[in-house]
């Protein structure tokens, strides 16, 4: 007797159409579009992770140099006097503390350039 394994395939497609879920037109409902969507997507999701990580540290200088600027220094220069003086903190940190606390980041940047 032949055995189709329509159970197990079916099981198997039915994951991709899950992931498919919400996308336009036929790339929900169509077999073949489904799998070229999925696998598309999966590998940018993959990409996008790693480029996360490189937009927020773009987002965190920019942060940064704009709160130093207004202290009429550069993000470059200061940096350097925060790795001179043997600072630890972070530019998450750093940034945080640029746009939420800027009393204390003038604070850091007088203390850091100064001495």
């Amino acid at each position: 007797m032949r055995i189709k394994s329509g159970v197990s395939t079916r099981q198997g497609k039915k994951k991709f159409f899950r992931l498919a879920k919400g996308y336009y037109s036929n790339k929900k409902n169509r077999w073949r579009m489904v799998i070229q969507q999925v696998e598309k997507s999966l590998r940018h999701a993959y990409r996008d992770r790693k480029d996360k990580k490189g937009t927020f540290r773009k987002l965190w200088i920019t942060r940064i140099n704009a709160a130093c600027r207004q202290e009429n220094i550069s993000y470059s220069q200061f940096m350097h006097h925060l790795k001179k003086s043997g600072s630890t903190l972070n530019r998450k940190m750093l940034a945080e503390m640029a746009v939420r606390d800027n009393p204390s980041f003038k604070k850091l940047v007088a203390e850091v350039c100064t001495g």
